[in-house]
C-alpha cells in the first residue's frame, strides 16, 4: 500500500469514527448542561467549595467565578512546582525555577500546556499527576462552561442569567471528561502505553551504559491531554514517544480524542438553541476547513522536491517511521486547528509551506473545530461577524438566531478577534527587536523568525505546540509567553461572557422574508470566507516574512 493511500484511508476511518460519535455525544452533553438533577458526588463537591448549584448567575458573576477559580489554579500549581524538592514522589528532582514555574502554571491553567522543560527530566509524580493532570481536566471544563454560557445567551430571552459556573464546571468534569477518560486510558494501556508510578530505571543495554527512563501514570494523563485539547506531554517527545503513543492505532485514537468533543459540541449547540440545523451549519464550516487544511498539509509533505524526498517517499525528516507522513500530517493539523499542542512529529522539520499551514491553523483562532469549548465560542463569534457583514451588504440590521446584532454586540465581537493578533504580533515584534531574545533562535533568516512567531502564536492562541528550534527556557520567553497565555485565554472570555449577557437580555426577533438564513450552505460559505479574510489576512505580512518566504525559497 502506498503511503498516500494509507494516509487517505486513515483520514476516512477517522471521519467515520467522528460521525458515529457526533449525535450520541452531542446529545449527551446537551442533557448534561440542561439537566436539573445533581448527582450525589456533585453535591459533595458543591458543599466542599461552598457553592449553591441552583443559583443563576449574570455574566459578571459568571466571569468572576471563571477568573477566581483559574487564579487559584495558577497559585496552587505554582506553589506545587516550587515545593517539588520536598514532596514525596519527586524522583529526586529539584524545585522548578520561579520563571519556569510561572510559565508552566499559566500554561496548564490556560489550557495551553506550553512546555519549556523536558517532562521526564523536571517533573516528579506528584506535580505530574496531582498538578498538571488535574488542570488538564478543569481547564477543559472551564472552556466548555464558557461556551455553554454563550449558547444560553442565544437560547434565552429577557433575562441576563447564563446558568451557574460551578455547576457547569463540575458537570463537565464529572459527567463528560472523566467517564470518557477512564475508557480512553484503558484503550491506551491495551495499546501499550505505560501506567505506573515507577521511579527512574535503566532500559536496555547500549554502548556506553543503560538508557534511563521514568515510569509514570502516562496513559491516564495522555487521554485527558488529548480529550481536553490540552497537549502537554509526560515526556519531552510528547506523542512521538512510544510510552505515550505506541502504535499507529493509538495514534489515530488520540486524534479522535482531540476532535470528538469540539465537533460534537456543535450538536449540543443545535439542541440547546432548539435548531439542530444551526448546529449542522457550524459543523459544516468547521469540517470544511479541517478537511481542506488536512488535504493541503498532506500535499505539501508528500510532494517530491528533490532526490532526498523521492527516496524517503516525501518529507520524512522529523517524523516517526511508525506513523509516516500521512498520520503525521493528520495529527499536526488536528493539533494546530485545536488548542491541543500535542505533537507526534517535529513541527520545525515540516516543509516551509507545511509550517505555514500549522501557523495559519492557530492564527484562524483554532475554531475548526478548535479547543474544547473555545472552538465553539470562537466560531460563534465569527458567526456574529459574518451576519454583521451580510447585513451591511443588504442594508438591514443583522440578526442571528433571533437576536439583533447591534452596536454593543459587534464591538464585543470585534474586541474578541483583535485581542489575540495584538498579543502575537506585539510580542513577536518585541522579541525580534530586542538584543537578547533572538539569541534563542536555532536558525537564522525566515525559519528563525518563524520559530519566534510560532511560539507567541501558540501561546496567545492557547495551543502549546512549538517549532522546538527555539530555546524558550529563558526569563524573557518564560515570562512573556506566560503573560500571552493568560491574556490570550481570559481576555477573550470577558468579551464572550459580556456578549452572552447582552444577547440573553434581548427579546427574540421574529423571522421575516429579509432575514438571512443561517442554516443554509450559502451562509456556511460566507462564514468560512469571513474567517479566512478577517483573521487570516491579519497575519499575512508576518506569514510572508516567515513560512511563505521559506517555502518559496526552497
Amino acid at each position: 500500500m502506498s503511503p498516500v493511500l494509507a494516509g487517505v484511508l486513515q483520514l476516512l476511518a477517522l471521519t467515520a469514527a467522528l460521525a458515529l460519535a457526533y449525535r450520541p455525544l452531542g446529545d449527551h452533553m446537551a442533557r448534561v448542561y440542561s439537566s436539573g438533577k445533581h448527582y450525589r458526588p456533585e453535591k459533595w463537591i458543591y458543599k466542599a467549595i461552598g457553592a449553591d448549584p441552583t443559583a443563576e448567575m449574570r455574566w459578571p458573576a459568571y466571569l468572576r467565578g471563571v477568573l477566581a477559580f483559574s487564579a487559584v489554579g495558577v497559585l496552587f500549581l505554582y506553589a506545587l512546582q516550587r515545593a517539588q524538592g520536598i514532596l514525596p514522589g519527586s524522583l529526586g528532582f529539584r524545585a522548578i525555577d520561579p520563571d519556569q514555574a510561572f510559565n508552566t502554571a499559566a500554561s496548564f491553567v490556560a489550557n495551553t500546556n506550553w512546555q519549556s522543560y523536558a517532562g521526564e527530566q523536571a517533573m516528579g509524580h506528584v506535580v505530574q499527576t496531582g498538578g498538571l493532570a488535574v488542570q488538564n481536566f478543569v481547564s477543559a471544563a472551564v472552556g466548555m462552561a464558557v461556551a455553554v454560557a454563550l449558547v444560553r445567551g442565544f437560547a434565552r430571552s429577557r433575562t441576563g442569567e447564563l446558568g451557574n459556573f460551578w455547576t457547569d464546571l463540575v458537570r463537565g468534569t464529572v459527567r463528560i471528561l472523566l467517564p470518557i477518560s477512564v475508557i480512553g486510558a484503558i484503550v491506551l494501556v491495551a495499546c501499550g502505553a505505560i501506567q505506573n508510578f515507577a521511579g527512574i530505571h535503566g532500559v536496555g543495554q547500549f554502548v556506553g551504559g543503560t538508557q534511563q527512563w521514568n515510569g509514570g501514570a502516562v496513559a491516564s494523563q495522555e487521554v485527558i491531554k488529548e480529550l481536553g485539547t490540552n497537549g502537554g506531554g509526560y515526556f519531552n517527545a510528547n506523542s512521538a514517544h512510544p510510552f505515550e503513543n505506541p502504535t499507529p492505532f493509538s495514534n489515530l485514537f488520540e486524534v479522535f480524542l482531540i476532535l470528538v468533543i469540539p465537533f460534537a459540541l456543535t450538536r449540543t449547540f443545535g439542541r440547546m438553541v432548539a435548531s439542530p440545523r444551526q448546529g449542522y451549519a457550524i459543523l459544516a464550516t468547521m469540517a470544511t476547513i479541517w478537511l481542506a487544511f488536512t488535504a493541503l498539509m498532506m500535499w505539501t509533505e508528500f510532494a517530491h522536491h528533490g532526490p532526498a524526498f523521492e527516496v524517503a517517499g516525501g518529507a520524512m525528516e522529523g517524523k516517526e517511521t511508525r506513523f509516516g507522513i500521512g498520520a503525521s500530517a493528520i495529527f499536526s493539523v488536528a493539533t494546530t486547528l485545536t488548542s491541543t499542542g500535542a505533537v507526534n512529529s517535529f513541527h520545525s522539520s515540516f516543509t516551509g509551506l507545511g509550517g505555514g499551514i500549522q501557523l495559519l491553523g492557530m492564527q484562524l483562532g483554532e475554531i475548526a473545530p478548535g479547543g474544547v469549548g473555545s472552538g465553539l465560542y470562537g466560531m460563534l463569534i465569527m458567526a456574529v461577524i459574518a451576519v454583521f457583514l451580510a447585513g451591511l451588504m443588504v442594508g438591514r440590521t443583522p440578526e442571528y438566531l433571533g437576536k439583533k446584532i447591534g452596536t454593543r454586540e459587534i464591538k464585543l465581537a470585534a474586541c474578541y478577534i483583535l485581542v489575540t493578533p495584538a498579543l502575537v504580533l506585539c510580542f513577536t515584534a518585541a522579541a525580534m527587536a530586542l538584543p537578547t531574545p533572538p539569541h534563542s533562535m536555532l536558525n537564522s533568516g525566515a525559519h528563525g523568525f518563524s520559530e519566534v512567531l510560532y511560539a507567541y502564536t501558540s501561546g496567545a492562541n492557547n495551543n502549546g505546540s512549538a517549532f522546538a528550534g527555539l530555546n524558550a527556557d529563558t526569563q524573557w520567553y518564560n515570562s512573556t509567553i506566560g503573560i500571552a497565555m493568560l491574556l490570550g485565554r481570559f481576555l477573550p472570555m470577558v468579551f464572550v461572557l459580556a456578549l452572552a449577557g447582552s444577547l440573553a437580555e434581548q427579546k427574540p426577533v421574529p423571522e421575516t422574508a429579509g432575514t438571512l438564513r443561517t442554516d443554509k450552505p450559502l451562509y456556511t460559505g460566507l462564514l468560512a470566507g469571513t474567517i479566512l479574510i478577517v483573521t487570516g489576512l491579519t497575519y499575512f505580512p508576518a506569514l510572508a516574512l516567515g513560512p511563505l518566504a521559506e517555502g518559496l525559497a526552497s
